[in-house]
């Protein structure tokens, strides 16, 4: 198969602290729609286990759960904060702390969903057949990745490091690919649906900052914050919030309109 292209310039830095579930939490609403858009499109299951791959904290569990009564619900994350407040949920029947990356199965699951964790895994080439190859026969990958690194908000976070700490940390390229590669990584699998979703957010404001920093900061901000001087932090942040006000001006209320692309993919195995 021909190399698959790749997308979002992001900057490497040293690994971030843990994730923080109450700032995350913030936006909950609009971080579970997607997931709830993505397990509408899931068929009808084999026996087995559902897998919550990158369950956060826990937040589409309830939803797994009334979908999926009688089953097992396992949830995975490589993040204890998050995972300690997914298993408060009481969805779950077993929680696992694990990199997703070296995750494996105790027994082929029916169902292995993830929403917004993939994205933060790289080379999706040998990623997602690997996830593919774990499903019982029948099971489903189903899929939900944000694509964003072009827009505004994740654009102005390379560009602000960039002029800020010239050279500091190398770049690489993170692996969220079009909607249609997936199918062609995956169609030996299976049957592959795949689309792309713009979600028109609307955020209100905030007491510091800007709208868009408060959504990003808990997600895709950390990486470029981790290792920075608390001078240098807060250098960062004003440069950010200046750039976001002529990228996102609020509204007269003081909301701002925050377009954010999506990804799905769901395959099913014969």
């Amino acid at each position: 198969m021909a190399d698959l292209p790749l997308e979002e310039m992001a900057v490497t830095v040293p690994k971030p602290v843990d994730w923080d579930p109450a700032r995350y939490g913030a936006f909950r609403d609009l971080r579970l729609r997607p997931a709830l858009d993505l397990l509408a499109q899931v068929p009808d299951l084999p026996p087995g286990d559902v897998v919550d791959l990158g369950c956060g904290d826990g937040a589409v569990g309830p939803a797994l759960v009334s979908r999926y009564p009688t089953r097992c619900l396992v949830a995975v994350d490589s993040s204890q904060a998050m995972l300690a407040n997914a298993s408060l949920r009481r969805c779950y029947e077993h929680t696992t702390l694990a990199d997703i990356a070296e995750w494996q199965p105790e027994r082929p699951p029916a169902l292995i969903f993830s929403n917004a964790a993939l994205n933060w895994l790289p080379d999706h080439a040998t990623l997602m057949p690997r996830l593919a190859g774990m499903l019982a026969p029948g099971g489903v990958l189903a899929v939900q990745m944000p694509r964003q690194g072009e827009a505004p908000s994740h654009r102005l976070l390379r560009e602000v490091a960039g002029r800020l700490f010239p050279g500091r940390d190398p770049v690489t390229r993170t692996p969220v690919l079009l909607a249609g590669d997936y199918v062609h990584l995956l169609r030996d699998f299976g049957t592959v649906t795949a689309w792309t979703t713009d979600y028109i957010q609307i955020l209100d404001p905030v007491s510091q900052g800007h709208p868009v920093r408060a959504f990003t900061e808990s997600t895709a901000m950390r990486p470029y914050v981790a290792g920075l001087t608390e001078a240098e932090r807060r250098a960062y942040l004003e440069a950010y919030d200046t750039a976001l006000a002529t990228a996102y001006p609020p509204l007269p209320d003081g909301r701002v309109l925050f377009p954010f692309t999506r990804v799905f993919f769901v395959l099913e195995r014969p």
